[in-house]
Order: structure tokens, then sequence, then C-alpha cells
């Protein structure tokens, strides 16, 4: 059995108590070394030869949303501030629970982040032993802290959450002798901290300093953890998912999500797929889209699948803005889809066009994404009204 974390270190918020939400084996491919989002990113744009900068797609094609002719009570899509009428060139789509069903990982990351924070973190954490105990323990008992985290910081990239385990661990003093790392209280208040802005959805913390030896241990070891995380995933669900996508992708997508991607590339608009996860050729979320149907390459439905790596912290809102800038577009002509929070908060900040997919039951994450600043909320991609209000 794993442990559990009776209490916080740091003053809980009210819905930090509670919240819900609702190839071959690749679990040997979890230790493959990742080349980094930019290089895996490059190979799959140009067959294999190097390239500066993602080449620019957007056409003189563009497609129009115009949200006027939604009539309330009419359409499933809840209108969370309106855009009237707007251009629209450009699509930066998550793929997790926003296209995909494939990865069950919110009891997945809990218990690999809960493990992180009380196991110790030893030299033999991530051991394969370790591995397949946990895979076996995914879901069997509520762990209230992580599975209120996993709601609260989806869409954060997958090395974000893996730091937060490391810190809160430090945070715990739920770390090795051999660490070295010996805190001020100062230093510790700055763990702290650190600790509350991931979970309010920070990811780059370069205004802080900190001793050697914890900054030697997180970037050591949270690498590892990923790892780990994608081993027990792999084993519980991931694996098996996919290859039961390869027969029925239908099952495994969201519902409407293929024809809506065919929609938005026949009206002109230029697609990308962004994750948090790591990705390589024929493997990983590649490996997962390709699994669904999804075609994938330059000039096609979607552009290309731009990821994460294992060593590198690549979180979501840089690649989106890397997209927007590469492509030569104004975010007034993007559209953002997804489900998690750095994407949606990311696209209104920079002024896109918003759309969140969550479930009716989904309320924490529904409440999250309209103080975000979400233009539409939509269950799926069924509704009929999506189609008329996206139009050439």
């Amino acid at each position: 059995m794993v442990p559990h974390v009776l209490a916080s270190a740091f003053p809980l918020d009210s819905h930090f108590q509670s919240a819900g939400y609702s190839k071959r084996s690749s679990r040997d491919r979890a230790g493959q070394p990742g080349s980094g989002a930019r290089s895996a990113r490059r190979r799959r744009n140009s067959g294999g030869a190097e390239e500066q900068s993602i080449p620019s797609m957007v056409g003189n094609r563009m497609a129009w949303i115009d949200d006027s002719g939604l009539e309330k009570g009419a359409s499933k899509i809840e209108v969370v501030r309106s855009v009237g009428r707007r251009e629209v060139t450009l699509g930066i789509h998550d793929i997790d629970g926003t296209h995909s069903l494939i990865r069950d990982w919110p009891p997945v990351m809990s218990l690999s982040i809960h493990w992180a924070m009380v196991g110790g973190l030893n030299e033999d954490f991530d051991s394969e032993e370790n591995a397949e105990r946990l895979i076996k323990e995914v879901g069997k008992e509520p762990l209230p802290e992580t599975d209120s985290f996993c709601v609260e910081s989806a869409g954060l990239c997958a090395l974000t959450q893996m730091e937060y385990g490391m810190r809160r661990a430090v945070e715990m003093g739920n770390i090795p002798e051999s660490s070295g790392i010996r805190l001020t209280q100062a230093e510790k208040e700055t763990n702290a901290q650190i600790v509350k802005r991931i979970w309010d959805g920070e990811e780059r913390f370069d205004d802080v300093q900190e001793p050697a030896t914890l900054k030697t241990f997180i970037r050591e070891r949270t690498p590892r953890l990923f790892r780990l995380y994608e081993k027990i995933l792999n084993g519980a669900c991931r694996d098996r998912n996919t290859a039961a996508a390869r027969k029925h992708p239908e099952k495994w997508r969201v519902a409407g999500s293929m024809e809506f991607m065919k929609h938005l590339r026949k009206c002109g608009v230029v697609n990308y797929f962004v994750t948090g996860a790591v990705i390589w050729p024929d493997g990983g979320m590649y490996e997962e889209v390709n699994a669904l149907g999804f075609d994938i390459g330059p000039g096609r439905m979607v552009e290309a699948v731009e990821g994460s790596s294992w060593e590198k912290k690549m979180p979501k809102d840089e690649i989106i803005r890397e997209l927007i800038r590469s492509q030569g577009v104004s975010p007034g002509q993007v559209l953002i889809v997804g489900d998690g929070r750095t994407e949606i908060r990311s696209g209104a900040e920079l002024g896109c066009v918003t759309i969140s997919r969550l479930p009716k039951e989904a309320v924490r994450q529904r409440q999250l994404h309209v103080s975000f600043g979400a233009n539409y909320i939509l269950e799926d991609f069924t509704d009929p009204f999506i189609y008329e209000m996206i139009q050439p």
C-alpha cells in the first residue's frame, strides 16, 4: 500500500479540499532518451532534415467564426464571452482529453506524485519493481491532495507537475539524507511558495534563488519521476487503450472530434496538435494520434504534433506563442481548443478565440476555464451549431 499524505504544509484553498474529475509495449519506451520537442518536430516536418524554424503553413484561405446565430437554449454550446464575427486562420489543439480518450492519466498522475511525496525518493524510487507495484495500485483509493492537484494542474507541462511532487517531498522532509539538502527557514519558505505557485498554474521560477543542492536534486530526479509516471501509465491503461484504438478508433475519440477537425481544415484553418507529453516518431502521443486516425503532415488535417521532452521543461503556453510567431498570424486569428488551464488561459491572454472541451460533470474545471477567459465551453463536437458558427 502507498501511504497517505495527511496534510499539506501550506494553507489550503477551499477547492483544495474537494474536487472531482469526473508499437510494441511503450512501457520500456518511457526510458528512451528524448531529443526534445523542437528536434522531434523538425524530423516530422522536414522528413529528417534539420530546420531552423517552423515553416508557416497559413495561406490565403481563412474561416470565419460568427456566434451571432447561436440561440440561447437551442445549442449546447455555452457562450461565456462572445467574439461576434472574427476570421480564423490557425487552430492549436490540445490532444488528451480534448480529442483523445486513450490516456486515463489523472489517477496515474495522482499516484505518481503522491509516491514522490511520501516514498522517500531514494535512489531506487523509480525501479522497475516499484513501477510494477504501483501499476497495481492505480485508482484503488482516493488521494485527496494529488487528486485535486490533477484537476487544478491539467494543461501544465508534465515536468512541472512532477516538480510539484518533488518540492512537496522536500517540504514534508521525505528526502534521503544523501541528498545533502539542508534548508534554512527562509529557503523552506521559498520552496513552499513555489509549491503554491505551481498549484496556481505557474511553471517558470527564474526569479527565485535556491541552494545548488536543491536545484540539483530536483533537476536530476524530476525527469526520472516523469519516466516512472509514463511507465505506470503505459501499464495501467495507455498501451491497452492504444491497441484498442487501432481497431475501433471512433470509441477512443471525443465524439465528433474527427468531423470537427475535417471541417476546420475544409474551411481553410491550419491545425496543430500540442501536448505536454513526450513525443517521438511512431511513439508516445504521436503513436496515439495515428491510432485515432488523424492525418498528420504538411498540408494535411493536422500539420504536426508539438510536444515536450524528458529533460527540458516546455510549457504549453510557450509552444503556443512560438507557433503563432512562426506562422506570422495575429493572435486574434487563432483558435485554441483544449481542456487544460494552460492553453485556455494563454489563449485568452493573447486574445485568441478559445473553446474549452469539458464534460458537464467537470464542475471545477468549468469554473476555472470561465475565470481564465474561455469564449465557449462544449461537451463534445457533435452540436450542429459549431459547424454553423465556423464557416469558410
